[in-house]
């Protein structure tokens, strides 16, 4: 009876070992991802027309859009992993989130810890302010005399950062913000003069916000935006970079421009 028992025992442990070692590990982080069935992308939702949360609490925007049908065509399910835009890339270096889209550009510093995917939209900068600025701002250095709100971890902040370390702007006045819209809630009630922003999301945020203007606009630390990705993560990103080659051949890239950045 005793024997019966162990043999018994026996065979429920090789089944559940057998169970666990059912599915063969994932050569790479692709495989992985679609093994598990969702990609979960970081993005921080608070760059209208970008990505934002809308009335009912859904996310939409461009990058929302885009990002959804790459997943779509990768044949996974999409997990949105909402925080600050300053968090993302340590989370996608920290393996906590597969990817991350958010209105990111391309510089070289970051491009020393992640990877990029190839680009899908180029933006410019713009500087916003009240509709009652008296100053002037016909060269972008002309914002050294300003107290001047920017995005954490942007590239504006950037770009920003480098003139207080040129000693042009005083540190005094850079005010950094978590989120654009605090930046521009901030510089409606005076707190600040100007903003710097991605000018599309300066845009509709000046739309919702009422009573600013953008007085200056050019590429100055923006460009081309990509997707973030794990270092050296090269069969993920040989699979999206071939999905944003579609979508860019179908036009459907084009037509969420259309959608989300007509006037």
């Amino acid at each position: 009876m005793k024997r019966i028992l162990v043999l018994v025992s026996l065979l429920v442990v090789l089944s559940l070992a057998l169970t666990a070692c059912g599915a063969p590990k994932a050569a790479n982080h692709l495989e992985a991802v679609k093994q598990a069935g969702v990609i979960k992308v970081g993005t921080s939702a608070d760059y209208p027309p970008f990505e934002s949360v809308d009335e009912s609490g859904n996310k939409v925007g461009f990058d929302i859009e885009l990002m959804a049908e790459i997943a779509k065509r990768l044949g996974v399910e999409l997990e949105w992993v909402d925080m600050p835009f300053d968090s993302l890339i340590a989370a996608v270096q920290e393996n906590k989130i597969d990817a991350s889209i958010s209105a990111f550009n391309y510089s070289e510093e970051r491009d020393l810890t992640i990877d990029f995917s190839d680009a899908y939209y180029t933006s410019e900068d713009a500087f916003a302010v009240a509709e009652g600025f008296a100053g002037a701002i016909v060269n972008p250095e002309d914002v050294v005399a300003y107290k001047i709100g920017v995005q954490t971890g942007t590239t504006q902040d950037t770009w920003l950062t480098d003139l207080v370390t040129a000693g042009t702007l005083s540190e005094d006045n850079l005010f950094r913000y978590d989120r654009a819209d605090q930046a521009m809630l901030d510089l409606k009630n005076g707190r600040v003069e100007v903003v710097m922003a991605d000018k599309v999301p300066a845009e509709a945020l000046l739309k919702q916000i009422g009573g600013l203007k953008i007085v200056y606009t050019g590429v100055l630390s923006t460009g081309p935006m990509n997707i973030v990705l794990p270092e050296g993560d090269v069969e993920l990103q040989q699979a999206i970079n071939e999905i944003i080659k579609q979508l860019q051949d179908e036009g459907f890239i084009d037509a969420l421009a259309v959608k989300y950045f007509a006037e």
